[in-house]
């Protein structure tokens, strides 16, 4: 998730100091335990859409003897660009993932056993599960109604992976008896002039001396 778009739409609903947008935000998201945003982040972030125009800042003297603060504001520009992250779809990353990649070099490698990596992380995912249910059910549906539709969404999430791994278990076997997937290595350095990566002279050429 794109942390700016999520700052932009807190400020939105009012002005924030860094401060207060660290909690709204992890008030939103669920806790720091669903999503942890350091301070650093935060003030980067917002130093960040201030250069690009889409927030400014003002200062707060606080009350009493506390010091001024630097308290944030959406701009017109910043409000556009959050009614265009809205109106955008949310590219998936499933493609990026870390225990397919670990599975696919196993079996290639030969260094470790693939069935014992899948049982291995169907383990896991079966006690991530499990904590994400509990602690689903231990919201009150009165009040945290956003909790959780998101601990749903990452529990379906274990579930498909779980299935992924039945059907890549019964399929080990064929991928075993697959060739390994070898690189094309190109040349380094520029191609000799009239070199086009075949025979030379090209093909259909005369020479001179013909």
């Amino acid at each position: 998730m794109s942390i700016r778009h999520a700052l932009l739409g807190l400020l939105a609903q009012k002005p924030r100091h860094g401060y207060e947008l660290r909690a709204a935000f992890e008030a939103v998201v669920g806790g720091s335990e669903a999503w942890d945003v350091k301070p650093a982040q935060i003030y980067t972030t917002l130093d960040r859409l201030e250069e690009a125009g889409l927030v400014e800042r003002h200062s707060d003297l606080g009350e009493g003897s506390e010091p001024a603060r630097r308290v944030y504001a959406l701009t017109e520009p910043g409000r556009a660009a959050l009614h265009e992250w809205f109106a955008a779809a949310v590219e998936a990353q499933h493609q990026r993932d870390e225990f397919f990649v670990k599975l696919m070099v196993a079996l290639f490698s030969g260094e470790a056993k693939p069935e014992r990596i899948i049982q291995t992380q169907r383990v896991h995912l079966y006690k991530e599960m499990h904590a994400m249910t509990t602690l689903r059910d231990s919201y009150d549906p009165r009040c945290a109604m956003a909790q959780i539709l998101l601990l749903d969404k990452a529990i379906m999430h274990l579930e498909a992976d779980l299935r992924w791994m039945d059907i890549t278990e019964m399929r080990i076997e064929a991928i075993k008896g697959q060739p390994f997937p070898e690189p094309e290595i190109r040349p380094r350095g520029r191609p000799r002039k009239g070199d086009t990566g075949s025979t030379f002279p090209p093909p259909g050429s005369v020479r001179s001396d013909q």
